[in-house]
């Protein structure tokens, strides 16, 4: 008999697709393509009283006895944590940029192959409740870091952008669309203007927001100080790795000088396309070993086409989407940058951002495994909240899983014999050394301790991120607090859990990303607790 949570977690994410009706349609949940959020003066108290009942009935519901029992429960915890949290703290509605994240996305999610089958209707619909939801937004904007607002005003231009350009030249363009187009132009030229006269707002949460996502949502047993602390001594601890991994190819050339050499290695340019579904096959192919790979779902690698080319680079428009968990179909799509002879082109396709990134991190044993054995997982809130959406992942809760697994294959790919060179194992340190940064910067920002220019200057000149990177990965980063830091404490609880795991190294990672989209830290405990293997000493 299925367990009363399941239930519960049915009905939570029904409720939650009526108020995200943009993240439903990226789920594959029916019923909501033509819709956008409510911006009504009262949809806060509404959620929170939603909230408030959802919480009541988890506690009030059985002591599941199943793992997909007791993972559905911890999930459906952490989700109800992380949303009334939001509410209190930021809710998404005195942001500016989930303005137009939800109108781009609303109708991006129409226009890509994974769209419904009601997707020309749908589109129409959308377009035409764009002026309402946008005029909703003055009963929620009354502040807005600078920032922000800089990141608004080019995501309306690119809005604009595909409207104008783009949207004609998609197959599901109609002439009837002509007017709401234009009456959804006219709308975000208003709220454009809005944007210019807000005072800024705090970017931080504060220690105690910080503490709740950390323990609560992502269920790590570590505070903000002690996470900090973490990321500070590994950070440290990285810069030695990669010092001497440095020396050890070429003691005469810096990490530094070794990594910019690498970053200039690309395929000849008419090559390029098609090194992206040959680095993913080959990652597929000599992973097997180590985990089970998504065989039997494709994934196909077409250049970005026409329609999009003028808006995503303004836009949260990835490469590669987690397919619909409801409607997968038998693949999905991986768009690869559109070819050109441009040094611009040149630079974004290294040899080794095609392997890393694109062919392991997103592709093959990453995402796309971790996705589509989500799919599967006994809770339905598994399969679906690491769903990319409007802005992120559907809920905060799975991050550490979602890219804490594809941070970590990056590195298990090193376990295959000849897929990375010397010098790509040096950007395999040089990343993970990021990330370490990354929870320092996320944490001291979103704790008070740092300020967005420190953040910023740590970044560049301590981290060694790219210049040009740096300002969009910050600003984000003071959008989604606590959605950096993720990645490398997601990382690092796999590494952990695997040191004490006593099967098979496939067991460990099937049985692991088998849980589904999770918290890192649950999925292990099911994983140790249904094998009888060992708990690891420390999970962060």
């Amino acid at each position: 008999m299925p367990e009363a949570v399941h239930a519960l977690a049915q009905r939570f994410l029904a409720d939650h697709a009526d108020r995200r009706p943009v993240d439903a349609t990226f789920m594959g949940l029916p019923g909501h393509n033509h819709r956008l959020p409510s911006t009504d003066a009262d949809a806060p108290a509404d959620e929170a009283a939603a909230l408030a009942w959802f919480a009541a009935e988890l506690a009030a519901c059985p002591p599941p006895t199943t793992s997909a029992g007791r993972i559905e429960h911890a999930l459906l915890d952490s989700c109800l944590a992380e949303t009334t949290l939001a509410l209190e703290v930021r809710p998404r509605w005195s942001v500016p940029t989930f303005y137009t994240g939800e109108v781009a996305f609303g109708l991006i999610s129409l226009l890509l192959p994974t769209a419904p089958p009601d997707a020309a209707d749908a589109l129409a619909a959308r377009l035409q409740a764009v002026p309402v939801f946008l005029a909703g937004a003055r009963h929620h904007l009354v502040a807005a870091d600078p920032d922000w607002v800089t990141r608004t005003t080019r995501e309306v231009a690119a809005i604009q952008r595909l409207l104008t350009e783009g949207l004609p030249l998609h197959p599901l363009w109609r002439p009837t669309l002509v007017r709401p187009r234009d009456e959804a132009l006219s709308a975000l030229a208003a709220f454009a203007t809005t944007l210019a006269v807000l005072p800024p707002a705090p970017v931080a949460i504060g220690r105690a927001a910080v503490d709740t996502l950390l323990r609560r949502v992502h269920r790590l047993n570590l505070d903000a100080d002690a996470a900090i602390a973490f990321g500070e001594a590994e950070f440290a601890r990285q810069t030695a790795v990669l010092a001497q991994a440095a020396r050890a190819i070429d003691p005469t050339r810096t990490a530094a000088e070794q990594l910019a050499a690498l970053a200039t290695q690309h395929p000849p340019l008419a090559d390029i396309p098609a090194c992206y579904p040959r680095w993913h096959e080959r990652a597929m192919a000599g992973a097997a070993a180590l985990v089970t790979p998504a065989a039997g779902y494709g994934l196909q690698f077409p250049v970005l086409p026409d329609w999009a080319a003028a808006a995503a680079p303004d836009l949260y428009f990835l490469s590669y989407r987690c397919p619909p968990a409801f409607a997968a179909g038998a693949g999905s799509t991986y768009w690869t940058a559109r070819p050109s002879d441009s040094d611009a082109y040149r630079a974004s396709q290294a040899t080794v951002t095609i392997k890393q990134t694109h062919a392991v991190h997103h592709g093959s044993i990453g995402h796309h495994t971790q996705n589509a054995r989500a799919r599967a997982a006994g809770s339905v809130l598994a399969q679906v909240a690491g769903t990319d959406a409007a802005a992120g992942i559907a809920f905060l809760a799975a991050g550490t899983m979602v890219e804490g697994w594809s941070c970590y294959v990056m590195t298990l790919m090193d376990e295959v014999a000849d897929f990375y060179t010397p010098a790509e194992r040096l950007a395999l340190i040089q990343s993970e050394r990021r990330n370490a940064a990354s929870i320092i910067a996320d944490l001291k920002l979103h704790t008070g301790q740092w300020s967005l220019a420190e953040m910023r200057r740590f970044y560049q000149d301590e981290a060694g991120f790219p210049a040009a990177r740096v300002w969009s990965e910050t600003t984000r980063n003071a959008l989604f607090p606590t959605s950096r830091a993720m990645y490398y404490l997601g990382t690092d609880a796999v590494w952990r859990a695997r040191s004490a795991w006593t099967g098979s190294t496939r067991s460990f990672h099937d049985g692991l990303i088998g849980a589904g989209h999770v918290p890192i830290t649950l999925a292990i405990q099911e994983l140790q607790a249904t094998s009888g293997a060992p708990s690891a000493t420390r999970v962060a």
